[in-house]
């Protein structure tokens, strides 16, 4: 399978002239079927007259209006915003503050560059889609992309460049322009560029953030952002930060960066009903030890329905379940710390 899946991506990567993977599979169609659209204008302008003889007067309610204007009235409302890799809104519970903060940084601080972090599970992609959903209109471009297949900033710059250079083509019907460095972009438009899993760009069983051997151009990249004069915004999106990311200073203040953290207990409360557990008494101790994860309640709820919903009173106050799914996710935290990291915890 991994064979042949290596040959449809090589097969489906000549036809489109662009490197296609299981990432951007679904953004290269749509820039494939809008390209097709456009070509078949342009064929119909230049090779049919269409004959556009008036039966009213031109000012008469029901006179009609050139065929060119009534077929740019059926291209999409935003041209410009490439969504394929964004998730579906879930559930959002209680974010609101994080939510007001990191509107405020965007549209009226106009940050260059921000961080979103947090442990695996605690909602930060959730929150991030809450946003864009809020804020996309106010840009020229928005652009969402998962680097968790670690991509080259090779490759994630150009694939940023062909979506910029194919949009400004669709808008002047031109296939003449040079496409520009992807900064050049981000100068030129007011642009919204998110970047989920960007732990995915960093070494396991090392302090956090630091670069893959490879990837270092990342953060030079990520150093323009702040540095350079623009409009646009950069919302990375992780486990963890770039370690270099808090040396960089703006003119007057150090790179906004929003860790979250748990839940209060109303919100993670309201988690537990939803999953459908009977209310009791220590449900706020529950709550606390699982430090109002969203990930983690909704698995310990679910194993509790499986159990027995008694199950929970008969435990020791000290005991937690650790269902399946949650052993593997805390697996995957655990395997990036360092091993002084791992020796600290031990204590």
């Amino acid at each position: 399978m991994r064979k042949a899946s290596s040959e449809l991506w090589q097969i489906i990567s000549e036809k489109l002239e662009e490197k296609v993977t299981k990432s951007n599979f679904r953004s290269a169609m749509e820039r494939f079927h809008n390209s097709n659209i456009l070509n078949f204008a342009e064929n119909v302008s230049g090779s049919v007259n269409i004959c556009q003889k008036q039966r009213h007067p031109p000012d008469t309610p029901n006179s009609h209006q050139p065929n060119q204007q009534t077929f740019h009235s059926k291209q999409p409302a935003t041209p410009h915003q490439d969504l394929g890799e964004m998730p579906e809104l879930g559930d959002f519970y209680n974010r609101n503050t994080e939510l007001e903060t990191l509107t405020t940084w965007i549209l009226q601080q106009h940050c260059h560059l921000i961080a979103l972090t947090g442990i695996i599970g605690i909602d930060k992609t959730t929150l991030a889609v809450k946003l864009l959903h809020q804020i996309k209109d106010n840009f020229d471009y928005v652009i969402w992309r998962s680097l968790e297949t670690s991509p080259t900033f090779t490759e994630f710059q150009a694939d940023l460049v062909q979506f910029f250079s194919q949009s400004q083509q669709q808008n002047s019907l031109e296939n003449t322009q040079k496409p520009l460095p992807l900064i050049k972009y981000l100068q030129k438009h007011r642009c919204l560029v998110v970047l989920d899993d960007i732990h995915h760009l960093f070494n396991s069983g090392e302090l956090a953030g630091k670069y893959k051997p490879g990837y270092e151009e990342y953060d030079c990249f990520f150093k323009q952002i702040e540095k350079l004069s623009h409009q646009s915004c950069l919302l990375l999106i992780g486990w963890e930060q770039p370690i270099t990311l808090a040396q960089v200073k703006s003119k007057k203040t150090p790179i906004p960066i929003l860790q979250l953290t748990g839940l209060d207990i109303a919100s993670a409360t309201e988690i537990l009903r939803d999953y459908g557990l009977a209310e009791i008494d220590n449900w706020e101790k529950l709550i606390h030890h699982y430090q109002g994860n969203p990930l983690w309640l909704k698995s310990v709820a679910t194993q509790i329905q499986e159990l027995g919903e008694n199950l929970i009173e008969l435990l020791p106050d000290d005991a937690i379940l650790l269902p399946e799914d949650l052993k593997d996710t805390l697996q995957q935290q655990s395997d990036r710390l360092s091993e002084t990291e791992k020796q600290i915890l031990e204590l």
